[in-house]
């Protein structure tokens, strides 16, 4: 069998594990219980990820246990030494378990995460990797791709306002100017939005559920193409639907980078801090691009930005 078509049976198991609620011909008590909020997708793909990084660490996948949401509550009976939850409902239901075994979250925004960890608070260890990217990684890309525009909209919402005193400070830093405006409602998106396009340079979408989500998300693509304000968004959906470029962390990313925290507890350290994603993807619209007048490569601006990274 070559390696796309291993792989492909190895996504194909675990969501096979995942659907009957435990994992294969486990040998000993699993060290690590996996609880994944879906069945299959992106789940399987961070799994996967995770499974192969335990085992370069010596962690044979016996030795792990992969459950569904619906068992958060009793760990599928087992008493590991940490439990990793992908997705937030997966997070949720570990969160509101009586389990004092160590947690880990991942694939899912901080927005939805900081509450989990505030709950875990006196209760058990808990940690984060946030789906999101790391502001400053994501200014110093719109920096990179984008270096004559200075005025950067931003629209904010309920669960991310208060993060806008660390985006700002992210901007100074590189010479940019945020026009950010708040939006209490679906009534005042579509003003709100408009504002920000008027006054802005380039759009950056950041993780607010109540302005990006599938029922607005047509309305603003079109509004920023026709002001043409390019969009730098956090998902390669968004690309492909008309944002100029993405910067995200894929579902292997993620589950790698679970995957080597979890390594560094059964090595008997702490349970490091919640964290962005340590590896990024970038992804561009070439239609959008030309349209703007605009050449940009995804290798090479992957190459720049890694090198600005590193000098930092």
């Amino acid at each position: 069998m070559n390696r796309a078509g291993a792989a492909a049976a190895a996504l194909v198991a675990i969501a096979t594990a995942l659907l009957l609620g435990t994992a294969p011909a486990l040998a000993v008590e699993p060290l690590i219980v996996v609880v994944a909020s879906e069945q299959g997708g992106s789940h399987a793909e961070a799994t996967e990820a995770l499974l192969t990084e335990l085992e370069q660490g010596g962690v044979g996948r016996g030795q792990v246990a992969l459950i569904g949401s619906r068992d958060a509550a009793t760990l599928g009976g087992h008493a590991p030494r940490l439990v990793i939850a992908l997705g937030s409902a997966a997070a949720q239901a570990l969160s509101d378990s009586e389990s004092k075994v160590s947690q880990l979250y991942a694939l899912l925004p901080r927005a939805a995460a900081e509450p989990l960890l505030v709950k875990a608070q006196g209760r058990r260890a808990a940690s984060a990797i946030y789906l999101d990217q790391a502001y400053a990684r994501q200014l110093e890309l719109l920096r990179l791709a984008l270096p004559e525009q200075r005025n950067v909209g931003v629209l904010w919402g309920p669960a991310s306002e208060a993060h806008k005193p660390a985006l700002a400070e992210a901007a100074a830093l590189r010479g940019l100017r945020l026009v950010s405006h708040f939006v209490d409602s679906s009534a005042s998106l579509y003003a709100q939005l408009q504002r920000t396009l008027d006054e802005a340079q380039v759009l950056l979408a950041v993780a607010e559920p109540s302005i990006w989500n599938s029922s607005s998300i047509q309305y603003i693509l079109l509004a920023s193409y026709r002001a043409r304000v390019p969009l730098v968004a956090f998902s390669p959906a968004y690309v492909r639907a008309g944002a100029l470029l993405a910067i995200y962390a894929t579902p292997a990313q993620i589950g790698s980078q679970a995957g080597v925290m979890a390594r560094a507890v059964l090595a008997g350290r702490a349970l490091p801090a919640p964290q962005y994603p340590a590896q990024f993807t970038v992804q561009v619209n070439g239609h959008v691009a030309r349209a703007l007048g605009l050449q940009l490569d995804e290798a090479e601006l992957t190459a720049r930005l890694l090198e600005s990274e590193r000098h930092r």
